[in-house]
């Protein structure tokens, strides 16, 4: 399934066209069960489709991790993450509406996700992205599609597309060109738990 972009120069790179295109290849894949590499509105990230269990499946392969710790998820909107949770605490809403910087919202109750990137208690952790690669690539495929760092677990985190190691490039099934010439320091999201009693904790500041 291995699909690959021309990655020479090219007069329509960073442009809404080529962004598009790259998009389009990396829908492909994800329709398919399979594997990306792509820029998120924090670091680079390992996705697939969140409702396919056997996607899901490899993208713990690939960072060689337990597939007992859950995965975040991106979504489009708002309307996109209360599908798969049944109960939003109002506080979540506060929580994304004010945030400064992109945060992720553990919360209990998930349905309609893969149970293997579900935490053991049932809640999973979700982020409305506002970033136009991730959030059109979100919008686009019209359901969550996982984001963990492209790191091998236990690694820290690619601050920059360069900073990903070459076995997470060759694992994943594509890997979209947009952005990869962006030298800014990325870090990862906030993460805040909320308790189904209105309990917050603050996971990462």
């Amino acid at each position: 399934m291995k699909q690959s972009l021309s990655s020479s120069s090219s007069p329509l790179r960073g442009s809404a066209a080529f962004r598009d295109t790259d998009i389009q290849a990396a829908l492909e894949v994800l329709r398919q069960g399979g594997t990306i590499l792509y820029p998120t509105d924090t670091i680079w990230g390992i996705g697939c489709d969140a409702t396919n269990v056997e996607a899901v499946r490899k993208v713990f392969e690939i960072k060689q991790r337990e597939d007992s710790k859950a995965l975040i998820c991106l979504v489009d909107s708002a309307g996109r993450l209360q599908r798969y949770v049944r109960n939003v605490p109002d506080v979540a809403w506060d929580i994304i509406d004010l945030a400064t910087k992109p945060t992720t919202v553990i919360l209990s109750g998930a349905s309609g996700l893969a149970p293997n990137l579900l935490a053991e208690d049932g809640s999973v952790g979700l982020r409305v992205t506002n970033e136009v690669f991730s959030h059109t690539l979100c919008y686009r495929f019209q359901k969550a599609i996982v984001s963990t760092s492209a790191n091998i677990s236990g690694e820290p985190s690619p601050q920059t597309f360069a900073d990903i190691d070459p076995a997470i490039i060759a694992a994943v099934d594509y890997v979209c060109k947009s952005r990869q010439r962006d030298t800014s320091i990325h870090e990862p999201s906030s993460i805040i738990k909320l308790g189904v009693d209105g309990e917050v904790v603050i996971i990462r500041k």
